[in-house]
């Protein structure tokens, strides 16, 4: 739901000034626009009890948030009474600290559990803030909850997720074409190092091409 559900944001969450004026008043007068892609497609059902615990992040689209980053980062989903889900974002930084931020996530689509939406703004008296939410579509999803694919629909941002700091290769190339067959490039996602796991940042897709250093 990646740290994140450090997995969110306040990035790309509105019109421009300058669309809307484009879209209120010269919409008639300009060619057509190229229809945007559908977005992602989410998975049919999850089971937030089993959705829930620790995930590593294996590989991601970078995000702000998460520049300071430099190896280990996970989420941890605990599911709430209320029917929400705690998040809890961290990573290791350069100078060997932990980086953190507590966030809280609420479904969109109650038929899937697949939409969620997260937020990592909670100011006193007033509580969460869901006007300051990113959107959480889990994309793709193993039988077991061993894996895990986030995606958005703009395609902006997206996370590779394991309940485990290591991938086998096979398993990797497997979650980047199914990525591709969502629309997303595999070269757009960054690896990021885990104890017992990858070493180093590098794109995705020259990891599943087996040219990895």
């Amino acid at each position: 739901m990646k740290k994140r559900v450090c997995h969110t944001t306040l990035f790309g969450l509105g019109l421009t000034f300058l669309g809307l004026i484009n879209g209120l008043f010269l919409g008639n007068s300009l060619p057509a626009m190229a229809k945007a892609p559908a977005p992602p497609t989410t998975v049919a059902q999850v089971d937030l009890e089993k959705y829930t615990g620790k995930w590593h992040e294996i590989a991601a689209i970078p995000m702000f948030f998460e520049r300071k980053c430099v190896g280990d980062t996970t989420a941890e989903y605990t599911r709430l009474a209320t029917g929400e889900v705690s998040v809890f974002n961290s990573c290791q930084l350069s100078n060997g600290k932990r980086q953190s931020a507590t966030g809280l996530a609420r479904v969109t689509d109650p038929k899937t559990n697949a939409k969620l939406k997260v937020s990592f703004l909670n100011l006193p008296l007033f509580g969460w803030q869901f006007w300051a939410s990113g959107d959480y579509w889990i994309i793709d999803l193993a039988d077991d909850y061993s894996t895990a694919l986030i995606g958005h629909p703009t395609r902006k941002y997206g996370w590779i997720l394991s309940r485990t700091p290591q991938l086998p290769l096979e398993t990797l190339q497997s979650l980047a074409k199914k990525l591709a067959d969502q629309g997303y490039n595999p070269c757009d996602f960054i690896t990021m190092p885990q104890t017992g796991g990858i070493s180093k940042k590098q794109p995705l897709c020259v990891v599943v091409s087996g040219s990895a250093q």
